[in-house]
């Protein structure tokens, strides 16, 4: 929001706060001093989603983030996840084609592609068995949204996000679970802060360089701007087709223990660990060539693992003020 914000453009936000609450609207408003109109409706209902869209009037862009992503509790409560994540993407796609919205965003994920040996993946490489059912909505969503779009004038666009984390420079918003963080970076800054006993890292058995998952993780920031530059692809009439996917990484893969190690130098903070057993569901290792994000939304990653992790940190301690 803060990166649509800060280039003009005015924003509504639907949320069911399912996993959240307001706190983040506060920040915006600091951050930006804009204000957001948001309206808490559950977008998997098909009457309070019909609702939301008569009432809001005339939008141009369209980005869909409400889904669920913990890949273990997709294992533990598929149905959760398969109702969530693709109801509301269907009641929002009945939506945008009945208004005519001209853009669509979606918030796809590298699971799409499954565990592949193939590495690093391109938009090109093909979905194989995922191994939960969250990763399984993305690629359901992914193939619904082609079948829609397929002879309509309307535009989508699909974001392969690696792994987003790290916090705005400001120190003023980042991530806010309200469950406890499944996510590496947060469960590192709430084992450093002292909310937790000591980080759990899942596995160090993997066919990797040191044993543990590797990851392409991508600063949200970037993410965020990418965003924007996919709404203007379409808005500018740069996009041919009427739908596109990009991956959205750095092109470089950081295995858990290295991105331990870089928050430890920068937070000079020795961690307590504990390896632990594999964690279902999760892939071994995937990162992303990023050519045609650059190419043709002409995107480039600005940030890396270490200020992932020490914007995080910032946001931790401030946080917890």
């Amino acid at each position: 929001m803060v990166e649509l914000l800060e280039n003009g453009y005015e924003v509504i936000s639907a949320d069911s706060h399912i996993n959240s609450n307001e706190t983040p609207l506060q920040s915006i408003y600091e951050i930006t001093g804009k204000k957001i109109n948001n309206c808490v409706i559950d977008l998997s209902n098909k009457e309070e989603c019909s609702s939301f869209f008569e009432q809001i009037g005339h939008i141009d862009g369209l980005i869909h983030f409400a889904a669920l992503k913990s890949v273990g509790e997709s294992v533990t409560n598929p149905l959760l996840y398969y109702e969530n994540n693709l109801c509301s993407l269907m009641n929002i796609l009945n939506a945008v084609q009945t208004k005519s919205i001209e853009a669509f965003i979606f918030s796809s994920s590298c699971t799409v592609y499954g565990i592949t040996e193939k590495q690093p993946v391109d938009e090109t490489s093909p979905f194989l068995p995922t191994g939960s059912p969250y990763g399984r909505t993305k690629q359901m969503g992914e193939q619904i949204i082609q079948d829609v779009y397929l002879n309509s004038k309307l535009k989508a666009i699909s974001l392969r996000y690696f792994n987003p984390a790290g916090a705005h420079h400001s120190g003023k918003l980042g991530e806010l679970p309200i469950n406890p963080a499944l996510n590496l970076v947060p469960s590192i800054t709430e084992t450093a802060i002292g909310v937790r006993e000591r980080l759990d890292i899942h596995g160090v058995d993997y066919n990797t360089r040191d044993g543990s998952c590797i990851r392409d993780f991508i600063h949200i920031e970037d993410l965020a701007s990418a965003h924007r530059l996919a709404l203007e692809y379409i808005f500018l009439g740069k996009q041919n087709k009427s739908y596109e996917v990009f991956n959205l990484g750095t092109g470089q893969g950081v295995s858990v223990l290295e991105a331990v190690q870089s928050f430890e130098s920068i937070a000079g903070i020795e961690l307590n660990k504990k390896i632990g057993l594999k964690r279902e569901g999760d892939i071994p290792f995937i990162y992303s060539t990023i050519e045609k994000a650059q190419n043709e939304l002409g995107w480039t990653p600005k940030y890396g693992i270490d200020d992932i992790m020490s914007t995080a940190w910032a946001w931790e301690k401030s946080r917890r003020k």
